[in-house]
């Protein structure tokens, strides 16, 4: 099973391709989608877009994505959310099924601690799927989502249950998390 995962922002969006064949993830590829200095309008198509043609190049059977929380700042919220959305939209008008995680979800699911900082994100993602180098925060959230995704999410669910590899370490999948 092919997992995209998305990181949203309006300025950036991180987004990460792993392969699960079993209980094995392996990596596919990672980056991000960078919007111009332009209208609100404009940054949204680009989000969409990109979105789009990595699906079209790489076929996702599935997509993971963060789930919007509420900042301080009450117009970030909303903007995080309209990219969101452009990315969201993406994801359907391409048939690909949505799966949404908050980042509390992906840190517990990827860490196994809920606080984790960004840079225990990316040491365990470069561990996880054994990667040669340190990939940029917006990369590594996103393919931490995907992650979070194989290991606590549908795609889990279509293996019956909590997946072998994953009992034998003492660990089980409640409410999308993993608990030890």
């Amino acid at each position: 099973m092919r997992i995209l995962g998305i990181d949203p922002g309006l300025r950036v969006t991180g987004f990460g391709i792993i392969e699960k064949t079993g209980h094995t993830l392996n990596y596919v590829t990672s980056g991000v989608i960078k919007t111009a200095e332009a209208d609100l309008p404009s940054r949204l198509n680009t989000i969409f877009s990109g979105i789009s043609t990595l699906i079209a190049q790489h076929n996702p059977d599935q997509a993971a994505i963060e789930k919007v929380f509420v900042n301080v700042n009450p117009q970030s919220t909303l903007l995080l959310g309209q990219a969101r959305g452009a990315a969201i939209c993406g994801l359907v008008a391409s048939g690909v099924p949505v799966a949404e995680y908050t980042a509390l979800q992906l840190k517990q699911a990827v860490v196994g601690y809920g606080r984790a900082t960004k840079e225990q994100m990316q040491q365990m993602v470069v561990r996880l799927l054994s990667l040669s180098g340190v990939p940029g925060t917006d990369a590594a959230d996103a393919l931490g989502m995907a992650i979070c995704h194989a290991h606590g999410g549908t795609g889990l669910a279509a293996l019956g249950g909590i997946a072998p590899g994953l009992a034998k370490k003492g660990l089980r999948v409640r409410r999308g998390r993993l608990i030890g």
